[in-house]
């Protein structure tokens, strides 16, 4: 492990810290809730800890690819469930304050980490450049999102869907191109050194943690605009103080 690496590390885990108290925060009811939410989080967060630390999944050449892509297809599909059926998780997912959803995402701009791994000859391209550019605009763009959200200036609305649907679709195209340039039966993409780093200590926290739990804040404000949308048909229009 490089100096870089443990410098990763320290990033990544506060990314992650914030992550956890932000949405423990605006998906609990009270105080006991958060809790849990924030308990499970974290014992999420250790559990990608632990297969990064043991190389559980780097070390099965078979596997990688398709690794990593359950590492984050399971999650959002397991946590969308519980927002589904759980009704105090279900409440939190119609009264998370939207402008705090999308400015959590401004640690992006940490995808800069891509470009210097590539630069590093560590992480191949367009895998790296393609996450990396894509996460800083991302991170960058959700500043004034995030400001026009909570002022609901004249086109919000649009700026927010524009957005969210960039933001969304950069982390599924890191994904798609992190699985096949990976070593395993999906890869298609043989430019080296490929992304096995991803599968490791600390960088197994982007795909296994941080993209599952940002691709998920991207499907609730979908969720939020799809459900206000028949009752607000003109864009800039004042929304309730609850939305």
């Amino acid at each position: 492990m490089t100096g870089f690496d443990v410098m990763g590390g320290v990033e990544l885990t506060m990314y992650a810290a914030i992550m956890i108290a932000v949405v423990s925060i605006v998906m609990g009811r009270d105080t006991a809730q958060r809790l849990k939410c924030a308990v499970a989080l974290t014992g999420w967060f250790v559990i990608v800890v632990i297969l990064a630390a043991t190389g559980a999944l780097h070390d099965q050449p078979g596997i990688r690819s398709a690794g990593l892509g359950l590492a984050v297809v399971v999650p959002i599909g397991l946590m969308w469930l519980a927002l589904m059926r759980v009704p105090s998780l279900r409440h939190g997912l119609d009264h998370a304050p939207l402008a705090i959803l999308v400015g959590v995402h401004a640690v992006r701009i940490l995808g800069v980490s891509f470009l210097i791994l590539e630069a590093s000859h560590r992480l191949p391209a367009p895998f790296a450049p393609a996450a990396g550019w894509g996460d800083i605009i991302a991170g960058i763009a959700a500043i004034p999102v995030a400001w026009m959200v909570h002022r609901q200036t004249r086109g919000w609305r649009t700026a927010l869907a524009v957005w969210n649907l960039y933001g969304l679709a950069d982390l599924v195209s890191a994904v798609s191109l992190g699985m096949l340039s990976s070593p395993g039966p999906l890869r298609r993409i043989f430019t080296e050194p490929g992304t096995g780093l991803m599968s490791t200590l600390p960088w197994l926290l982007i795909p296994g943690f941080l993209v599952p739990l940002l691709a998920t804040t991207h499907l609730m404000i979908f969720h939020r605009l799809v459900k206000s949308a028949p009752a607000h048909a003109f864009i800039g229009k004042k929304q309730p103080a609850g939305f």
